[in-house]
């Protein structure tokens, strides 16, 4: 049986990997930076909770580190962890930086002071690449436009710096935007789901959002940590950009989902020019072809087949996992 260490088990990406590993035979750890209080919300909305072992771990705290993985001697480790909101970054640019960056630089020297055979996952992201005319891949330059890019940048660097350096079987995973019903709804995504359903069950309230012209890969989150176990499956460590290879505007995912509840978003919606970042992406548009050749691995679901599943979740959130499907999805 294999040894699965979730760094940041708590979050979207880390509820649907904890499932997948399970379905395929892992016993699996995971970790949270204070697992005493930490709800597992996500976790427990999987059905989960119960078969992973949890445990506190801080990614700035070396000493932690190393008892984490002497504690579960790990075959695979995923680093999930550290600050996730591009809009935050802007406001936590230091918690941002030492959360990504120097908690992925401490578990890579924490692995290669062990010298322990482990394969490692690092969580990054297409928001490295900033703002691109055209597709970008693994090759594309770096050229981030966020304290949360930035941090992903150096995250991914650090990565190939000791798989070329010490031989350590470390992998990024650039992904673009993933989404599904347990993104929390400070992300806009969930914000707009949930706001415009809210509306449509009678609520007088009114949704209000920054720039809706932004262009965006959105992915389904289930598919997406497929992905992230495909890369550890490989015979030889590498980088790969995962995402559907088709960009949408966040004006599109709007219409599409007050469309979905049988309402016009602009009788709804209230444009605020006081939520525009400092800094932004304007167009994010990504080539994941790579990961088809050599992982197999290829989207199911693109931007408009998330918006009846993420509507059908709202609708019903109390339904079983496991017997909707919304969650067989992947």
């Amino acid at each position: 049986m294999k040894k699965a260490l979730i760094i940041g088990i708590s979050g979207q990406d880390g509820a649907y990997l904890s499932r997948l590993l399970l379905e395929k035979g892992y016993e699996v750890y995971g970790t949270s930076r204070d697992a005493e209080i930490s709800r597992f919300e996500a976790l427990r909305f999987m059905n989960v909770h119960n078969r992973v072992q949890l445990f506190s771990m801080s990614l700035t705290d070396f000493r932690s580190i190393l008892q984490g993985l002497t504690r579960s001697q790990p075959d695979e480790v995923y680093n999930l962890a550290g600050q996730s909101s591009v809009g935050l970054s802007f406001q936590q640019p230091v918690e941002t930086f030492e959360s990504i960056a120097i908690g992925t630089l401490n578990l890579l020297e924490a692995i290669r002071f062990l010298g322990k055979e482990v394969r490692f996952y690092n969580a990054g992201s297409v928001e490295c690449f900033g703002n691109a005319d055209t597709l970008v891949n693994e090759a594309s330059p770096h050229q981030p436009v966020s304290p949360y890019g930035v941090a992903k940048s150096a995250a991914f660097w650090q990565v190939a710096n000791y798989r070329q350096a010490y031989g350590l079987f470390a992998c990024s995973g650039l992904l673009s935007n993933h989404e599904s019903p347990l993104r929390p709804e400070r992300f806009v995504t969930r914000k707009i789901i949930s706001t415009a359903c809210r509306i449509a069950r009678g609520s007088a309230e009114t949704l209000t959002l920054g720039n809706i012209d932004i262009v965006r890969d959105w992915g389904w989150a289930p598919e997406y940590v497929d992905a992230m176990w495909r890369i550890l499956q490989s015979d030889e460590p590498n980088d790969f950009v995962i995402g559907t290879g088709r960009s949408y505007s966040l004006r599109e995912f709007l219409d599409l989902t007050f469309q979905a509840v049988g309402l016009n978003w602009q009788g709804h919606t209230t444009i605020c020019p006081e939520l525009h970042r400092p800094s932004d992406i304007v167009q994010s548009k990504v080539d994941p072809s790579k990961a088809l050749v050599k992982l197999g691995w290829r989207a199911e679901f693109a931007m408009p087949d998330l918006i009846p599943l993420m509507v059908a979740s709202e609708f019903a959130p109390t339904r079983p996992v496991g017997q909707s499907e919304v969650f067989s999805a992947a």
